[in-house]
């Protein structure tokens, strides 16, 4: 028994590993959700293993990886906070325990859940400074009273998966901010050009290059590196 103990223990602290090894590589952030709910299904031994995100224009937690093969827990809807365990534990920002979501009115899908022979089920939110991003949801196919280590571990997994989001969400937003930082450049380079061969003002070019572009509808971006490609094409053509 003491052997199958520390055998258990060694696959969750394996578990652990693997995903702090994928939070620091350069993979995908669903890549690395894939294998945060496989590993955490092995580790935790359950029958299904689901990662919800809170899409927050919605204000629901859609499944965006399960470890799963069956079509109808992969197309369950999406959940609202604090509606069924899953939103509960959303809601509350503290780890929900069902003995059983068959027998739990507090559960919502209890179709699926006989279907897919779903018993035990511990919702562990999934939380960055305080704001919950999502929910890590194990399910077991008979009763199981989840304990204090089980619970310990998935709150490692929670905790490590919110970093592997947050980066994420750093990363989107510096590209964005870089993307932005350099269509001001190029409109910029682009109002210098107009104003030096129109005689413009720096209002008048950039009114000029808005309008053309409502007019034919494209970015003003790529009107600028119209007119910038012209420029350069000019200088060229004098040389």
């Amino acid at each position: 028994m003491a052997g199958d103990s520390r055998l258990k223990k060694d696959s969750k602290l394996e578990a652990i590993s693997k995903i702090s090894k994928a939070i620091t590589s350069e993979t995908y952030l669903d890549d690395i959700l894939r294998l945060i709910v496989v590993v955490t299904a092995k580790a935790m031994g359950s029958n299904i293993c689901s990662l919800m995100l809170l899409n927050r224009d919605t204000g629901e937690l859609e499944i965006r990886a399960t470890q799963a093969v069956s079509d109808t827990y992969l197309k369950k809807p999406p959940v609202k906070l604090g509606e069924g365990i899953s939103g509960l534990a959303a809601k509350k920002n503290k780890p929900v325990i069902s003995l059983d979501v068959k027998k739990d009115p507090r559960y919502i899908n209890k179709d699926i859940a006989v279907k897919e022979n779903l018993c035990s089920l511990l919702s562990m939110p999934m939380s960055i400074k305080g704001r919950v991003v999502g929910v890590i949801n194990c399910y077991t196919s008979e009763p199981h009273e989840f304990t204090e280590e089980e619970v310990t571990v998935l709150v490692t997994v929670a905790n490590q998966a919110a970093i592997a989001i947050e980066n994420t969400e750093l990363l989107v937003k510096t590209k964005l901010m870089e993307e932005e930082l350099e269509t001001r450049r190029i409109i910029d380079r682009a109002k210098d050009i107009l104003m030096e061969e129109k005689g413009m003002s720096g209002y008048e070019a950039f009114t000029a290059m808005r309008r053309k572009s409502m007019d034919t509808r494209k970015p003003i971006r790529e009107i600028a590196e119209a007119v910038i490609l012209a420029h350069e094409i000019g200088k060229k053509e004098k040389t």
